[in-house]
């Protein structure tokens, strides 16, 4: 994947998603990383390709309540969401995962470019609590492909979320 495209005026242009476009309005400091989504199609496949720490590349998994509502939890990509952590962690008598299908209606973004930032809603947002442990985190920038890494301080600017301890051990 190339890092730039050029415009019809020949000038070099930045590949950009909506999630970099959020991070750049409110001055958020990131890196971009990029993969060739051929290559890598787990999270643990994107995190060996970019040579990462399998610890540190979250990924970004939608749920459904019993009540109806809707929440967002953010775990390692190695790891496996404990639906019983995940609804306690929410207050929610139990969860199940959003289909598929239901993913990109209700988010806007597909399955495999999931990103806790730039959803159509903001919904109550969980991040694994490992999180906190790393100066940085990666995820993806909403675009299968493309990864943001920034500190979890800044995310917390972007987004409203909190810690909690949510995979299975």
């Amino acid at each position: 994947m190339g890092e730039n495209n050029q415009n019809v005026t020949g000038e070099i242009m930045e590949d950009k998603t909506n999630v970099m476009r959020i991070l750049d309005k409110a001055k958020v400091n990131y890196k971009k990383h990029t993969y060739d989504p051929n290559k890598a199609l787990s999270g643990v496949e994107v995190a060996e390709y970019l040579n990462q720490d399998t610890a540190r590349v979250f990924k970004t998994l939608v749920t459904i309540g019993r009540s109806k509502e809707h929440y967002v939890f953010v775990i390692p990509v190695a790891e496996e969401l404990d639906l019983k952590k995940a609804a306690k962690a929410v207050d929610e008598k139990s969860i199940e995962m959003v289909k598929s299908k239901e993913l990109l209606p209700l988010t806007g973004y597909v399955h495999g470019g999931c990103s806790p930032i730039g959803m159509k809603k903001q919904f109550k947002t969980v991040i694994h609590c490992t999180a906190a442990e790393f100066n940085e985190i990666i995820f993806s920038a909403g675009k299968i492909g493309y990864q943001v890494e920034l500190n979890i301080k800044d995310l917390m600017n972007i987004i409203d979320f909190k810690l909690d301890d949510l995979i299975k051990k």
